[in-house]
């Protein structure tokens, strides 16, 4: 009998996935304190997690008979996966379930901080009508820059395209005439930089990517520019954003993604013109349930199967 724990209060429809399999035994739990994570993680063959619970080197070491880890949902910075790759376990993700949802919401995001929606809401709140002061800009014909033109940066693009904004994109991984496919213009990440009026990060947090918007990247933007990041936290170097704001380079930030998590006293809240969230891309009920049945069938299948998808970390040695 196998048996694999589900963290974070997954959705429960994950639970169903697990019935169908002879052989499974699946424990759904809340989000547990490290301590007793460490403590009962040796039963289980498997586990699966959403963001709140932070897999480190302990808890895996700790998970004798782990033979998979399961991430509901597409970032796996809260999973030691260098751990877990020493030790034979293979890290899987649910890259897709929550693509809309962090899609519709860096749309959300775009809008608010181009017509500064929330500063307008918390103005008229305190029984303001200064039309004037919350000038906003219109995003027809501006251009808009992504960086990532993976699943959420593609449907971020698809969505924008809809506004006519002129769309760029910046990838590596992807060739001109697929972009050109997608109605999307492909350029260098400095000259994305220098055209855009609009910028949003959709890349994981990794190497190459920490930091990747810093004090120089931000001397090559148009004076004005909008940034957005619904990505991953440390993409952007919130000290260098926030003297770009304080400048007056950067007309307003929309992020819900932090360097640390929850962010505490953020110096970048100062200021009023920019948007924040808590880390809401795929908190949506559909989404949420989409990721929980898409890892739990990959983890089911692996057990019962050894069929591997989604992997994320190399074979280990």
């Amino acid at each position: 009998m196998y048996k694999v724990l589900l963290t974070d209060n997954i959705a429960e429809e994950a639970v169903a996935v697990f019935s169908r399999y002879t052989g499974i035994e699946a424990t759904r739990v809340g989000t547990l304190e490290k301590n007793d994570l460490v403590r009962i993680i040796c039963g289980y063959d498997a586990v699966i997690v959403r963001s709140p619970t932070r897999l480190t080197r302990d808890h895996i070491a700790a998970g004798t008979k782990l033979k998979f880890i399961g991430r509901a949902g597409v970032g796996v910075d809260n999973i030691d996966v260098t751990e877990a790759t020493a030790r034979g376990i293979i890290v899987m993700n649910a890259p897709r379930g929550n693509t809309v949802s962090t899609a519709e919401h860096t749309v959300a995001m775009i809008l608010n901080v181009a017509r500064r929606i929330s500063q307008a809401d918390r103005s008229i709140r305190r029984q303001e009508w200064d039309r004037k002061a919350l000038r906003g800009v219109e995003l027809y014909g501006k251009t808009l820059g992504v960086i990532g033109l993976g699943r959420v940066g593609r449907e971020v693009a698809r969505r924008m395209l809809g506004f006519s904004m002129n769309v760029i994109a910046a990838d590596p991984a992807i060739s001109k005439e697929t972009a050109v496919g997608w109605g999307v213009e492909l350029v260098g990440l400095e000259e994305l930089l220098e055209r855009s009026h609009v910028i949003t990060a959709h890349v994981p947090l990794d190497a190459k990517t920490k930091g990747m918007i810093s004090d120089r990247e931000i001397g090559l933007m148009k004076d004005d520019v909008l940034l957005v990041n619904c990505a991953r936290g440390g993409v952007f170097d919130e000290v260098a954003v926030k003297q770009g704001l304080d400048a007056g380079k950067i007309a307003g930030v929309a992020l819900d993604v932090y360097e640390t998590e929850p962010p505490g006293a953020n110096p970048l809240f100062s200021h009023e013109r920019s948007v924040f969230t808590p880390h809401l891309g795929a908190a949506t009920a559909e989404a949420q349930v989409r990721v929980a049945v898409e890892i739990a069938e990959k983890v089911a299948n692996a057990l019962t199967k050894g069929e591997i998808r989604d992997r994320v970390n190399p074979p280990s040695d």
